[in-house]
């Protein structure tokens, strides 16, 4: 059999291989399952965060943010820490450097740039979901969930460190997955016509792809269709722990629940919580733990930067800051007119 490996971009690439152990071979067997029990998959909307290129792959820094400014911002934070690294050794260069580039992030929409040396970009990554004739689907029993009740908030984000590389081994069934999931294009008429186009042109700038670690939400079962919770977690003891701090504590306030209402939500969380179950009901709500798979698109440059329709609403910090003042400062001259028109 001729290997023509060589002759396709290294982006383009989907390398299967099959694990000789039994931990392999059992969460292979389950992502059968799940694709069998789970046929159908829905986009759940992007993801942003932040890497670094070290000896030629990309490398995250952080993922999980809901919009490409909040990823800037938190990139901007990241310099700051490396300014103090550098000053902390000594290098008094590499301090000027990441400092000038955190203060430009403070100012500027800024998606890649070259610090001291090194290259940054924030990332996006896209989320989907199986779903099957009962709904979205559930954390499988092979997916990692090692914190205790309560402790999930403490879990490493799975993503953090992880090496973007379309080249390397993959299972049978996420080669699958990603043949499946690269080519998907939302329906006309489902969403706005300029993010359908933006993503029909990534399929021709970053037509490759890369898993990455499956995280976990919460849903809720209203009116007969799925509507998310909140955004994603890196396990799905995270996923519940954010369920139980709902039922103690957001629910009665947002509801203005009686201490009847909130007594029987309080006995929902600790329910959940002895039982650690992926699905739970309380007050005629239903509710289920997800899972959430995430693919970021490679191309020939690397990976995916934010698409121009992607949401977006918040400026860089410092332009917010301004635009607060200039606000507060419009609002007391016109106070000082009307306090002025008053006057006999």
């Amino acid at each position: 059999m001729t290997d023509d490996s060589e002759e396709v971009p290294e982006y383009l690439l989907i390398k299967v291989a099959s694990g000789d152990d039994p931990v392999s071979a059992v969460t292979e067997a389950d992502a059968w399952r799940g694709r069998a029990q789970y046929p159908d998959v829905a986009g759940a909307g992007p993801m942003f965060g932040c890497a670094e290129q070290v000896e030629g792959r990309w490398q995250i820094l952080g993922l999980g943010e809901s919009a490409p400014q909040i990823a800037r911002d938190a990139m901007g934070g990241h310099f700051r820490a490396l300014a103090k690294e550098a000053e902390e050794a000594g290098d008094v260069t590499g301090q000027r450097e990441f400092m000038a580039a955190a203060v430009r992030m403070d100012w500027e929409v800024v998606d890649e740039l070259t610090v001291h040396g090194r290259d940054f970009r924030i990332i996006r990554a896209e989320q989907f979901i199986r779903t099957g004739p009962d709904g979205p689907e559930p954390p499988r029993p092979t997916d990692p969930d090692p914190a205790p009740v309560g402790k999930g908030h403490r879990e490493r984000r799975r993503t953090k460190g992880f090496v973007i590389n379309p080249a390397a081994a993959t299972g049978l069934s996420d080669g699958v997955l990603r043949l499946e999931l690269l080519p998907l294009v939302y329906k006309a008429g489902i969403v706005p016509d300029e993010v359908r186009a933006d993503a029909a042109r990534a399929l021709e700038t970053h037509p490759g792809g890369v898993l990455l670690p499956a995280e976990f939400a919460i849903a809720e079962k209203v009116d007969g269709a799925w509507e998310p919770m909140a955004g994603s977690c890196t396990t799905p003891q995270t996923a519940r722990d954010t369920l139980s701090f709902y039922f103690r504590e957001m629910a009665p306030r947002l509801l203005d629940l009686d201490n009847a209402e909130c007594a029987e939500y309080a006995r929902a969380a600790d329910r959940l919580d002895s039982s650690r179950a992926d699905e739970i009901s309380v007050d005629e709500r239903f509710f289920r733990v997800v899972r959430v798979e995430q693919l970021i698109r490679v191309g020939p440059d690397g990976p995916e930067t934010p698409r121009p329709s992607d949401y977006d609403p918040y400026p860089p910090t410092e332009v917010q800051a301004r635009q607060l003042r200039e606000e507060e400062e419009s609002g007391s001259d016109e106070n000082d007119k009307e306090s002025g028109s008053g006057e006999e």
